[in-house]
This record gives structure tokens, C-alpha cells and sequence, in this order.
């Protein structure tokens, strides 16, 4: 079959490889990251500058797969994985990580618009799954999903990091557990969103059909009133953002192939129930009252492969960029206004 897309869906002029993160710099030029150094563009990503590098030390710490912004003050802060002493095994006689994985999540901060990095930090130490994004709030703190490696039985839990002051420095909150058996099991990989009550409404990867939905009135420092949302999803995780218009945006693997209700499913050690990982599909849909109720999801995207880990990012009000493993898209909001 191929990559098949929506009508309404145009290929994004990108070059290969380039899948964000990215954000805007104060002179409307874009900036992204690959690795350990930053690129610009001045004209909407089809030509790049050369890579500058962000760390020219020696490891731990060296920037890796993360989320970036810049705040409304103009500081551009970017989360990262440290690949260069990623490490992980998984045990298969006994059901649990063997000894000494790591993960951990350092990060970075830039006050001139990424010519200059500073308050290199480790945030998490551990094991922690991919990034899937980072806000600023109304008021101010920024805040990034994470997730931690828990054991007896070993599986994932979820927590937040969250900073007041720009990146200097950050405060974790409490684990949301679910509880399951597995290296895919538990509470993973969650997308956060601000609600305009000013709640934090975070989507939680499960092997359980759906999406579970966890609240915050402290900026992400706990979360509380977590539970299994309406949105059905696949083992998957889901990306959430903010328009300018004001509208809610949700790109995800639904939890089988349009139109089905079955499709294959599996655990063992991957998770203690049994799951779907369909993710050869790609949909997105759209909410107008802070997610309290969906468009008809759409699907942009469909392939033989996977189609997964999306990320949304609108360099321009109503121009929506939707990128995932295989898949990269241009989506103009009003296309699809179900």
C-alpha cells in the first residue's frame, strides 16, 4: 500500500530527517533541534542554516531526542534525553529491567536565542520513556510530562517537571501509577495542555483501549482526579496543542483501523493485559470546548508501517504541521473543522 493521505492533507517541504522539534524565534524565523545542535530557517523550513552546536563538553549531559520552547520572556528552553549514557535490558526469566538502565532527562537553556547555553542540568534520574511535549502556562511555569521505571512488578509511572523561573530550575511532582506488569506497561509517554480554567490536563499512554485523563491546579506539582478518558486509543502515545484560534488539537493512534472493531493484540512482557498497537493509522481531531468533546477524528495518514509518535507545531494561525514516524504533513485548520 504504500503512504496513503487525506485529500486534504499536503506533503510538507521538509528535508528528510527533519521532524522537530521546533519553535519560532522573535524575528519569525524557525529553529530546530537534531542532537546537539540547532538550525534556522528563514524561509518555513525548506532550507536550513549549518548545524550550530548546543554542548561542547564531554558526557553526561549531552543533548539528545527532547522538547523545545521559548517562553513570552524570550528564553528558549529545551528537555532532552542523555543518549550517551542511555542504557537498557530487559529480563525476560524474572519479568523486570536488568541492572543499571538509565534514561535520564537533563536540561538547557538559552537567553539569546541559541547562540549562547547555560544551566546545563540533570532534571530526572532514572529511566524515562520518549518526551512528547512541553508548555509554558498562562502565569508563567513551564511544564514537561515524564515518566519513571518502577518495580515489584517493574512498569512505568508518570510524573511532571515543572520550572518558575525560565529553566533555572525545577520541582517534580508525585507518580501517577496505575499499576500493570511489563517494559510497556503502566503510565507512559503523556502529552500536557493547559485548560483555560487554568487546569493541566495531561493524556496518558495505557494498554487499557484509552487514553487516561490526570488534572492539575499547581502547575503540573500534583495531579489529581485521574481516570480512563472517551478517547480510545492503541499502546500509543498522543500529542495535545493549543491553537491560536483557541481550539484543542489531538493527533493519535486510534485503538483499531478505521471502521473496525477488532485487530490483533498482545502482552507477554509487554504489558500484563493484552493490548493494541495499531499504528498504522494516523488521525487527528479537534475540540471547541477544552476537550469535553471531539470532532470526528480524521485520519491523515495511512501506511503499511508505522505512523507514530506524532508532533503538531503552527508556524502560522491555522496552518498546522503533523509529523510522525513515516509521515509529514501540512493541515490547514479549516479543512477540517468537524
Amino acid at each position: 500500500m504504500g503512504l496513503w493521505m487525506h485529500p486534504n492533507v499536503a506533503q510538507l517541504d521538509l528535508p528528510e530527517g527533519y521532524g522537530g522539534p521546533f519553535i519560532t524565534l522573535g524575528d519569525g524565523s524557525l529553529m530546530t533541534v537534531r542532537g546537539n545542535s540547532t538550525q534556522t530557517s528563514a524561509d518555513m523550513g525548506v532550507t536550513w542554516t549549518e548545524p550550530r552546536q548546543i554542548y561542547t563538553g564531554k558526557k553526561p549531559g549531552i543533548p539528545g531526542p527532547g522538547v523545545l520552547l521559548r517562553t513570552r520572556e524570550g528564553a528558549i528552553v529545551l528537555a532532552y534525553i542523555d543518549k550517551s549514557t542511555f542504557s537498557w535490558g530487559w529480563d525476560d526469566q524474572v519479568g523486570a529491567p536488568v541492572d543499571g538502565i538509565r534514561s535520564d532527562v537533563w536540561s538547557i537553556r538559552s537567553p539569546d536565542e541559541g547562540k549562547t547555553w547555560f544551566n546545563r542540568q540533570r532534571i530526572l534520574e532514572g529511566y524515562c520513556g520518549a518526551l512528547i511535549n512541553m508548555i509554558e502556562t498562562e502565569r508563567g511555569p513551564i511544564v514537561v510530562g515524564v515518566q519513571v521505571m518502577l518495580d515489584e512488578p517493574a512498569r512505568h509511572g508518570q510524573k511532571s517537571l515543572v520550572s518558575y523561573d525560565q529553566g533555572k530550575t525545577w520541582a517534580t511532582s508525585h507518580v501517577i501509577d496505575l499499576g500493570g506488569h511489563g517494559h510497556h506497561d503502566g503510565a507512559m509517554e503523556g502529552t500536557v495542555v493547559e485548560l483555560k480554567d487554568r487546569r493541566l490536563w495531561m493524556l496518558v499512554r495505557t494498554n487499557w483501549d484509552r487514553f487516561w485523563s490526570a488534572f492539575s491546579t499547581d502547575y503540573g506539582e500534583s495531579w489529581r482526579s485521574y481516570g480512563p478518558s472517551e478517547i480510545e486509543a492503541s499502546s500509543s502515545p498522543g500529542r495535545l496543542l493549543r491553537l491560536a484560534s483557541g481550539r484543542l488539537v489531538l493527533a493519535w493512534n486510534r485503538l483499531y483501523a478505521e471502521g473496525a472493531d477488532s485487530g490483533p493484540r498482545q502482552s507477554g512482557q509487554y504489558s500484563e493485559d493484552e493490548a493494541s498497537w495499531h499504528r498504522e493509522e494516523l488521525s487527528i481531531a479537534f475540540s471547541d470546548d477544552e476537550g469535553k468533546s471531539w470532532g470526528a477524528p480524521t485520519v491523515v495518514a495511512r501506511s503499511d508501517e508505522w505512523i507514530s509518535y506524532p508532533y503538531l507545531f503552527e508556524p502560522t494561525p491555522g496552518e498546522l504541521w503533523v509529523l510522525a514516524c513515516g509521515f509529514r504533513g501540512l493541515v490547514k485548520e479549516s479543512d477540517f473543522s468537524g
